[in-house]
C-alpha cells in the first residue's frame, strides 16, 4: 500500500471516529403508555378468598408513589400494618392481618403505580375480591362543594367516607369503613358497599391521616342516616372549617397595673360587665387575651362578669375577681394603624385601630389635608368609637363635596395627638391616604334576586382579592342592590342567615348542626365572577342557592338514629 493510500485511510478512520464521538443516541420516542396489568393474585372479582399477600404483575418495570396515602383499601383495614413494595414489574401487598368474613374488599391504586421511565400512572387500576361467596355491588355517589373556596377550587386530598351506624368512631377520631377520593370536579363514588345503615362525611385531608382535623381542615357531615338497600346518588357535601374545641378560660393574672384573661381560642362574642366599665375600666382583645385597663390602681379586687361565645355556639359565663395593683412595669408603646388606601365617593370614612384604649384626642393636631395648603379640621362630631368600653377602634366620618377636585386626601395627626389609658402618646405622626372617586367613573348599580333560598340573607360584594367591599342584610326580601360601585371584577357571596344574627355560623359536629348555607353569583361561563364597568347598570343578576348538604328528598328513608 502506498504512503498516499495509507494517509487517506488514516484520515478516513479519524473522521469516522470524530463523528462517532459527537453523536448520541436519541433514545427513541417518549414513552407515554401507562403500565398495563398482566395478572394479579387473587384475580379481580374473586370469591371466597382471604389472601395474606396480594401481587400484581405489569408489562413493564414500575415503582410506587406514596402508596400508604395513595392506595385506598376499603373496607377499613389497619393501614399501618400493611406493607407495600415494588420490584421490577411486580407490586406486592402484605396485609399482615385477618380480613373480615363475607366482605367485599376494594383496593384502589389511584395514581400510585407508575412506570420507571416517564412515571406514567396505571389507569383505572382497582382490585376487587370477596371473602364470601358474593361481591357487594351497592354504591354511594355525589358531589363535594366548598363554602369558602380558594380562588381556584382544589379538590386534591378531598375524601368522602362512611361509617356503619353504631360504629364508635367518626370523622374526627378514626379512618372510615369505606372511603373514596374526590375527582378534580368534586364528584365521588364509593363502590362495592355492603347493604346496611351508614353515617357519611367528607373532608379535605391535608395531613394524610384519613380523618379530619377540626381545627385546621374543611369538613362536612350528613345528619341523616344512609339506609343502603339500593344505590344512593346525588349526595351533597359543603366543606368549611368548624373548630369544635369548647371555648374556655385558661388563666387569669395581673399584668403590671392591668389584668389579663387568657382563653384557648378567639370568641365570636365577648361581653364584659361591671358598673364602672366604660368610665373607670376599659378593655380590649388581642391574641386570645382579654386585657382590662383601669384608670388608676385599685387596692381591692374588682368583680367582672364575663360571657364568651365562640363561632360554633359554645359559651361560658364566669365571675372574675380582678386585681389592679400599683406597678413599676413600663407600659407598652401606643400604636395606631389606619385603613389607608381605601377609595370612597362623597361619604368618607377612615378607621384608626389602636393597641390600647384611648383616653383623649387632641383635635387641634388631627385634620384632613387635600393639598399643600388646604385642610379640613376633624371635630368631635365626626368621630366615634365602635365600642365605648374598648375605645380602640375610632371611626372618622364626614361628607366630602364634589366641588373638592383633589383625588387624594390625607388624614394627618401629629405625634402626641392620641393619649391612651396608660398615658402613653403616639410617638409617630399619622399619615393615611384615601382616594376620592368621581361619579362618572362609577357603575350605576348591580341588582338581582336570590332564588331557591330563604331569607334573612347577608349579601357580600367581594373584590378580586376576596376582600369585602360592601355588605347588606336582607331580612324580609330576596332582592339585593349595590349602587355606585367602582369598576372591576367582583364576586357576590350570599349567606343564608336563618337565625338572623348577621354573621355566618359554622357547623357544630357535636350538636349535629350544619353550617349556614353559602353560595355565589355564577356567570354564563359557570364562574363566580362579575365584571362591571363605569356607567353600567347590571340588573337581573340573579343568584341561585347551591344544593344544601344532605341526601336528595326522594331517596330519604325513615331510619332511627341511635
Amino acid at each position: 500500500m502506498s504512503k498516499t493510500r495509507l494517509l487517506i485511510y488514516g484520515l478516513t478512520l479519524l473522521l469516522f471516529a470524530a463523528c462517532a464521538k459527537q453523536s448520541t443516541p436519541t433514545g427513541g420516542p417518549r414513552d407515554e403508555d401507562p403500565p398495563v396489568l398482566l395478572e394479579s393474585n387473587p384475580t379481580t372479582q374473586s370469591l371466597n378468598t382471604k389472601p395474606e399477600e396480594i401481587t400484581l404483575t405489569f408489562d413493564e418495570y414500575i415503582k410506587l408513589e406514596n402508596p400508604t396515602k395513595g392506595i385506598v383499601i376499603t373496607p377499613r383495614v389497619k393501614k399501618d400494618e400493611v406493607e407495600f413494595s415494588a420490584l421490577k414489574n411486580i407490586v406486592t401487598i402484605k396485609l399482615n392481618q385477618e380480613l373480615e368474613d363475607s366482605t367485599t374488599y376494594v383496593i384502589d391504586f389511584q395514581k400510585s403505580v407508575v412506570d420507571i421511565s416517564e412515571e406514567n400512572p396505571a389507569e383505572n387500576l382497582k382490585l376487587v375480591f370477596s371473602t364470601g361467596n358474593a361481591i357487594d355491588s351497592l354504591s354511594i355517589s355525589g358531589k363535594v362543594n366548598f363554602y369558602f373556596p380558594p380562588s381556584k377550587p382544589d379538590f386534591k386530598d378531598v375524601l368522602v367516607g362512611i361509617y356503619p351506624l353504631g360504629d364508635t368512631t367518626d370523622i374526627l377520631t378514626a379512618p372510615p369503613y369505606y372511603l373514596s377520593q374526590v375527582d378534580t370536579t368534586g364528584s365521588f363514588t364509593i363502590t362495592n358497599v355492603k347493604n346496611g345503615q351508614y353515617l357519611a362525611y367528607a373532608w379535605k385531608d391535608n395531613n394524610g391521616t384519613l380523618k379530619a382535623e377540626s381545627k385546621s381542615e374543611d369538613y362536612d357531615f350528613i345528619i341523616d342516616t344512609l339506609l343502603l338497600e339500593q344505590n344512593i346518588e346525588n349526595i351533597r357535601f359543603n366543606l368549611s372549617k368548624a373548630d369544635i374545641t369548647p371555648i374556655r378560660i385558661l388563666r387569669t393574672a395581673s399584668f403590671g397595673q392591668n389584668f389579663d384573661i387568657v382563653v384557648n381560642r378567639g370568641p365570636m362574642e365577648t361581653k364584659l360587665s361591671n358598673e364602672d366599665l366604660g368610665s373607670e375600666f376599659f378593655y380590649n382583645f388581642s391574641d386570645n387575651r382579654i386585657r382590662i385597663y383601669p384608670i388608676s390602681p385599685k387596692t381591692d379586687s374588682i368583680p367582672f362578669n364575663i360571657s364568651l361565645k365562640d363561632s360554633v355556639g359554645f359559651s361560658i359565663d364566669s365571675l372574675i375577681w380582678a386585681k389592679f395593683p400599683q406597678s413599676e412595669r413600663k407600659p407598652d408603646k401606643l400604636l395606631v394603624t389606619a385603613n389607608s388606601g381605601k377609595n370612597f365617593y362623597r361619604n368618607f370614612e377612615a378607621e384608626l385601630q389602636f393597641n390600647k384604649p384611648i383616653k383623649s384626642i387632641n383635635t387641634d393636631s388631627l385634620y384632613i389635608a387635600y393639598d399643600t395648603a388646604s385642610r379640613i379640621s376633624i371635630t368631635e362630631s365626626m368621630m366615634s368609637f365602635q365600642d365605648s368600653s374598648k375605645r380602640d377602634l375610632l371611626r372618622i366620618r364626614l361628607s366630602i363635596p364634589d366641588s373638592l377636585s383633589q383625588e387624594i386626601i390625607t388624614v394627618k395627626g401629629a405625634d402626641s395627638t392620641f393619649t391612651d389609658i396608660e398615658n402613653q402618646v403616639n410617638e409617630t405622626p399619622l399619615t393615611a391616604n384615601y382616594r376620592k372617586l368621581k361619579r362618572e367613573g362609577l357603575a350605576d348599580e348591580i341588582s338581582g334576586n336570590i332564588l331557591a333560598g330563604r331569607p334573612p340573607y347577608i349579601v357580600q360584594l367581594l373584590n378580586s382579592k376576596n376582600e369585602l367591599i360592601r355588605e347588606q342584610f336582607l331580612e324580609n326580601t330576596s332582592t339585593y342592590s349595590f349602587k355606585l360601585v367602582e369598576p372591576g371584577t367582583f364576586k357576590i357571596r350570599v349567606i343564608e342567615d336563618l337565625n338572623g344574627n348577621k354573621s355566618w355560623d359554622p357547623s357544630n359536629f357535636t350538636q349535629k348542626r350544619l353550617a349556614e348555607r353559602v353560595f355565589y353569583f355564577i356567570n354564563s361561563e359557570m364562574e363566580p365572577a362579575l365584571i362591571i364597568r363605569s356607567g353600567w347598570s347590571l340588573q337581573d343578576q340573579n343568584i341561585t342557592a347551591s344544593e344544601p348538604t344532605g341526601i336528595p328528598k326522594e331517596q330519604k328513608k325513615p331510619v332511627e338514629n341511635p
